[in-house]
C-alpha cells in the first residue's frame, strides 16, 4: 500500500484538517456543550435537609438533560466521529458540574470528572446501535460519558452541598450548570 492510499494516513489528514478548521477564527467551533437550569422558587421554610438536597439534585438533573439534548453535543460528536476509524486515535474530555447560590455569599461549588474516548468505545457502540453511522455511534459514546461524568462530579460535590444546606445557602435561587468539554488527545 502506498503512502497516498494508506487509509490511516488519509484519515489522519482529514482529522488534522478538521481540527485546523475548527480552531481557526473564521469557523470558531466551540469544544463544549452546556446545559443550565435555574430554580428560583423557594423551598418551604420547614423543608427537611433531604428535601432541599433533592431540589439541588433536580436542578443538576435538568441541566444534564439540557446538555445532553443540545445541538452542540451533536457537533462535538460529528467532529470526533473519526475516533473509531483510527485505531490509535482518542479524545479526552471533562464533565463539570457547577452549583451557584445566587442569593447567598457562598462561592460556587464545582466538580469535574475527566474521561477519555477510545476507538474501542466507538466500536462497542457500533455493536449496540447496529449502525455504521459514525456520528450516531460517537454521540452515543459521548452521552454515556456525559452521564457517568455528571454522576461522578455530583458525588464529589455532595459533601459541599450538604455543607451549603447547613449554611442555608440553598434557601434562595440556585443555578446548576453542566458542561462537557471534548478535545483531541495529542
Amino acid at each position: 500500500m502506498s503512502f497516498r492510499t494508506n487509509p490511516d494516513r488519509i484519515l489522519e489528514g482529514i482529522d488534522r484538517a478538521r481540527n485546523r478548521d475548527a480552531e481557526s477564527a473564521q469557523f470558531s467551533v466551540d469544544r463544549q456543550a452546556m446545559g443550565r437550569e435555574l430554580i428560583s422558587n423557594l423551598p418551604d421554610l420547614d423543608a427537611t435537609n433531604p428535601e432541599r438536597a433533592k431540589r439541588v439534585f433536580q436542578a443538576v438533573e435538568r441541566a444534564y438533560v439540557k446538555a445532553a439534548g443540545r445541538a452542540e453535543l451533536g457537533r462535538l460528536a460529528a467532529r470526533f466521529q473519526a475516533v473509531g476509524d483510527i485505531h490509535h486515535h482518542h479524545a479526552r474530555g471533562d464533565v463539570s458540574v457547577s452549583i451557584q447560590y445566587l442569593d447567598h455569599a457562598r462561592p460556587d461549588d464545582i466538580g469535574v470528572a475527566p474521561f477519555e474516548i477510545y476507538a474501542s468505545d466507538v466500536a462497542d457502540a457500533k455493536k449496540e446501535t447496529k449502525t455504521s453511522r459514525p456520528d450516531v455511534n460517537a454521540l452515543k459514546v459521548l452521552r454515556k460519558e456525559l452521564r457517568a461524568g455528571v454522576l461522578s462530579a455530583y458525588q464529589k460535590l455532595e459533601p459541599r452541598i450538604r455543607e451549603s444546606i447547613r449554611e442555608r445557602a440553598d434557601m434562595g435561587a440556585v443555578q446548576a450548570q453542566v458542561t462537557v468539554d471534548l478535545r483531541p488527545a495529542e
